[in-house]
């Protein structure tokens, strides 16, 4: 009998340690801090996209904890310090100045950033071939410069002096006016830039570059777009056209655009953070991602109001 007993406990350890080595159910969860800049309709869109796009691929696996930098660098190096105290698996930044100020805070947890024009720019990095070899990677809202610079050429032919308009505080603003410049005035045309430091002269700066100027160039600038409707307001008193370098600026003040989609350009971001936090890739090899195909959109009101001739292939915006 003792023997039997013996033999049964044997028998109940076996399958005991057995069942222990059997897989357990996935319950990783994952705590994702998303820094966005400044809420106006690109940004905004992008982080919709990047949430729908990782919700998509992990579930009720990832939590999102949402800060707005409400255009103030400073404070989104204080949301991702916290994020880093928090102990985030991901920060998500949104706009140059949120991938400066997570990259700042951490060099350890993932970094991915979106609507970023130039991370060479951004990080400061030498020789940068979209790989930064840190622990940020992420999605760019460049569109082709010489392409929208070509615009002022094809839809404002009698335009001679051009005026360049951004925030001095946002250096993939001033690295997207330099190369518009360059393009510009290879083709015979007067440049002026004109920045603001902050939404608190935009005003000021525009109505010196609309006294000075026959057309305005818009980047992807934040401040701009943040003021675009300000902006908006001051270019039809002025009647000065203005080529934009994304949709939502132009909505608000411009007469055309070439532009990404800022939504998809988030579920490409969504789609990069699922491979971090799956263990799939590493951001320090995971090459900077690209929006393949921007596209020609005119705003028909303004156009109609400047007497602007839009060119077959240009779609309407909304």
């Amino acid at each position: 009998m003792k023997k039997l007993s013996v033999i049964l406990l044997s028998l109940l350890m076996v399958l005991t340690m057995a069942g222990c080595s059997q897989p357990q159910p996935e319950d990783d969860k994952f705590v994702v801090g998303i820094c966005q800049l400044v809420q106006h309709p690109a940004l905004d869109s992008a982080t919709q996209g990047f949430k729908e796009a990782l919700k998509e691929a992990l579930g009720d696996k990832v939590t999102f904890l949402d800060g707005n930098g409400s255009g103030d660098p400073a404070t989104c190096t204080i949301i991702c310090n916290g994020y880093v105290t928090d102990g985030v698996d991901l920060i998500m930044a949104n706009a140059t100045p949120a991938v400066k100020a997570a990259a700042s805070a951490t060099n350890t947890i993932p970094v991915i950033g979106t609507s970023v024009t130039s991370y060479g720019v951004a990080l400061e990095l030498d020789n940068f071939v979209d790989v930064t070899g840190t622990n940020v990677s992420g999605t760019s809202d460049l569109a082709p410069l010489d392409k929208q610079a070509q615009m002022f050429l094809d839809l404002l032919p009698n335009a001679k002096t051009i005026g360049l308009l951004y925030c001095s505080g946002e250096p993939n603003s001033l690295f997207q006016v330099g190369v518009v410049k360059d393009y510009l005035e290879a083709h015979g045309l007067t440049v002026k830039t004109f920045s603001f430091s902050s939404s608190a002269d935009v005003a000021l700066v525009t109505t010196q570059a609309c006294s000075e100027c026959d057309a305005l160039y818009i980047p992807t600038d934040n401040t701009a777009a943040e003021c675009a409707e300000l902006i908006g307001g001051i270019i039809l008193n002025n009647a000065i056209p203005v080529i934009a370098g994304e949709e939502g600026i132009c909505q608000g003040c411009g007469i055309a655009t070439l532009t990404i989609d800022y939504y998809q350009l988030g579920v490409q971001t969504g789609k990069m953070a699922a491979q971090i936090l799956k263990g799939e890739a590493d951001p320090a090899t995971l090459a900077i991602q690209y929006f393949d195909n921007p596209t020609y959109k005119y705003n028909k009101a303004l156009c109609e109001k400047f007497g602007v001739t839009v060119p077959e292939g240009y779609v309407e915006m909304n």
